[in-house]
């Protein structure tokens, strides 16, 4: 017949599964290799105070500088597959090296060289991801970000006691290894990826626009304080238990992992309510609740009172950390790179002011740390409504994750069934009209 229009084809989404894999072995290699780093140069090389904390600063220095470095430069070349796998082999060897080295300076320079380049992995996997559903057209990016962001809260679950058996049975050195092993894996794991063309070299830019610019202008401060708030309370929540409310540290234990459990779920919601509503409406809800958590804490009595607030902490983590990445890449689609490593180092430049604050909470009270927290919180919203979008419409190819876009170009190689909205699925070449969106409305 003629004149009927044959209906379009689905856009479908391209596969993750190989990133799936590589954020949760992302996550189970900084939940493994974190939390017993201070007991291992406290213990193994025998570090003083000031090393220790010089140690512990250099670290996330060198990580922020390295990831931002790498973004902007994945940016503007078509190397992001191979700046993972990079990264996987660095992790790889700079952990494998932590495994026959007790040498303080040694050991440091391992950390800002190498262990330094594997921390770009997280913001490299989550710019990958939002590149190729951006290009695919996918307009269930959110969704598929806050999944993979919910697969690293998985392993942090399940990671630190693993890491305390492995300490327990083979000592810092089996502990090491196995971060080691985790690296290696993901490098290898990411040499499945295909590589996405940078089809427009227009759209990607070593700046800002400047409308980008202004809002990240707010964002990133924004985000830092909040990230701040989270850290703080993290770090004082098993002293504040202790001595607050009389409590024991599996108290506190339960308490967090309560916390940790109740965030898996609520990740994915805020991820589904990404696809239809405002990313940055979802992102003030979880600050304006983080205000909330940080002064029901405050004003608490008892453990079990302490344990009904994690439903607060919980929804701050899923919309902060969960949509948070989304929304980044929203703000300036051309650098999802450079953007998605601005969204990391908000939070390790949070952890970096929550330890000074968590002295001085030592020196005035565990319950003031939680003040302090809200303060930050509250500063944070503020700053994050001076970043609310405009609203107005914009091109096909230049919004945010969520819209339809170009497809990928230079993305050839299937790697599963073609399924719609899983994290399964071939990466498809659809041929998309141009069309005009407009940001949902705020």
């Amino acid at each position: 017949m003629t004149g009927v229009a044959s209906p379009p084809a689905p856009v479908r989404t391209p596969s993750l599964a190989p990133l799936a894999t590589t954020a949760a072995a992302v996550g189970v290699a900084g939940a493994l290799g974190v939390p017993f780093l201070p007991l291992f140069l406290t213990e193994e090389v025998t570090a003083d105070p000031v090393a220790l904390g010089g140690f512990l600063l250099a670290g996330p220095i060198a990580s922020v500088l390295v990831s931002s470095l790498l973004g902007r430069l994945s940016d503007t070349r078509a190397i992001r597959r191979a700046l993972m796998v990079g990264a996987g082999v660095a992790g790889a060897a700079g952990y494998g090296l932590y495994t026959i080295t007790r040498d303080y300076w040694l050991l440091l320079a391992l950390s800002i060289t190498l262990v330094a380049a594997s921390t770009s992995l997280i913001s490299q996997v989550f710019a990958y991801a939002g590149l190729v559903l951006e290009r695919s057209g996918s307009t269930r990016a959110p969704l598929i970000i806050s999944t993979l962001r919910m697969l690293v809260s998985v392993s942090w679950v399940a990671g630190p006691p693993l890491a305390a058996l492995l300490v327990s049975v083979a000592g810092f050195t089996g502990l090491f290894a196995a971060v080691a092993v985790c690296y290696a894996l993901i490098a290898a794991v990411a040499c499945l990826l295909p590589e996405p063309a940078t089809e427009h070299h227009g759209e990607r830019q070593d700046r800002p626009a400047p409308a980008a610019k202004r809002k990240l202008l707010f964002a990133v401060p924004a985000f830092a304080l909040i990230q701040a708030a989270g850290a703080l309370g993290i770090m004082a929540l098993p002293l504040f238990v202790a001595a607050e409310l009389g409590g024991t540290a599996a108290d506190a234990g339960l308490v967090m992992g309560l916390c940790a459990a109740l965030e898996i779920p609520l990740m994915l919601a805020f991820g589904a309510l990404a696809v239809r509503t405002s990313q940055h409406r979802l992102v003030m809800v979880g600050m304006v609740v983080a205000v909330a958590y940080h002064a029901v804490m405050a004003a608490t009595g008892a453990i079990w009172q302490v344990a009904v607030a994690q439903l607060l902490n919980a929804v701050v983590i899923a919309a902060v950390m969960g949509v948070g990445i989304s929304y980044f890449q929203s703000l300036d689609p051309g650098r999802p790179g450079a953007v998605t490593a601005l969204f990391g180092n908000t939070t390790v430049a949070g952890t970096m002011v929550a330890g000074p604050l968590l002295g001085l909470a030592q020196q005035i009270g565990y319950r003031d740390a939680y003040l302090m927290s809200m303060i930050m919180a509250a500063a944070g919203v503020l700053l994050l409504a001076l970043a609310r979008p405009s609203g107005k419409t914009r091109p096909s190819g230049q919004g945010g994750l969520g819209h339809r876009q170009r497809p990928v170009v230079g993305v050839e190689h299937r790697l599963g069934p073609e399924r719609d909205g899983e994290l399964t699925g071939a990466v498809p070449e659809p041929q998309l009209p141009h069309h005009r969106q407009t940001e949902p409305p705020e």
